[in-house]
């Protein structure tokens, strides 16, 4: 039988649902799947590739879905995030026992640094987000701040963990909370993106700093 990623990944979750555990190992895998271990290499080098795969997945059916509706495009930057947000919580939401599942186990070992099986989903949706703020930019949406600008596609990142998180936990109907949630920190963060007081102050920093 022939082996092919959406075979792999689909009998991967199926495995990772049924038995709360990664296979034991990758022979055992294709074994199963009635393939030889080298066509599993062929597509994947682990187990966890699959799920960044997955994870990957996810943020890329997200964008897609948001790009095949001509409304998007005319949509400010603030109104693109919050539909991207909204569109990829409902991702999740099929998805929703492999992806609390992930969670759990990102939990169990907390650290500074981002989970392996994130790490690619992260880097494009930074890469999302930064031509998010150059189009804010232009628009006037996302004030420039050149000392701490390049700062936003992290905060961003942090904001999307404190979503997926407070998701994992919503027990509301229909998750109408994460709904909630989705707009007061879109709302919070492009009202501090925006010219504020935030600006006055730093003016202020640089006018005191050049006449020292």
């Amino acid at each position: 039988m022939a082996a092919s990623l959406t075979k792999i990944k689909d009998s991967y979750i199926d495995y990772l649902l049924e038995h709360g555990q990664q296979p034991p190992t990758v022979f055992a895998f294709a074994k199963k799947l009635k393939i030889k271990e080298a066509d599993f290499y062929e597509y994947y080098n682990s187990f966890e590739q699959i799920e960044s795969s997955i994870w990957l997945g996810f943020f890329e059916d997200t964008l897609a879905r948001l790009r095949n509706d001509e409304v998007y495009e005319t949509y400010s930057v603030r109104e693109k995030l919050l539909a991207f947000y909204y569109t990829w919580i409902e991702t999740l939401t099929n998805n929703r026992s492999f992806v609390i599942r992930s969670v759990q186990e990102a939990r169990k070992h907390r650290s500074l640094r981002t989970p392996s099986t994130l790490a690619e989903f992260k880097y494009q949706f930074e890469k999302f987000v930064k031509d998010l703020m150059a189009e804010g930019r232009e628009s006037r949406e996302v004030q420039s701040r050149r000392i701490i600008e390049n700062k936003y596609p992290d905060a961003f990142w942090l904001q999307t963990l404190w979503l997926l998180d407070f998701w994992s936990k919503d027990t509301s109907k229909g998750f109408e909370k994460t709904d909630t949630a989705i707009e007061k920190a879109v709302n919070m963060a492009f009202d501090l993106l925006g010219a504020s007081a935030l600006d006055s102050a730093l003016d202020l920093a640089k006018f005191v700093y050049q006449n020292r």
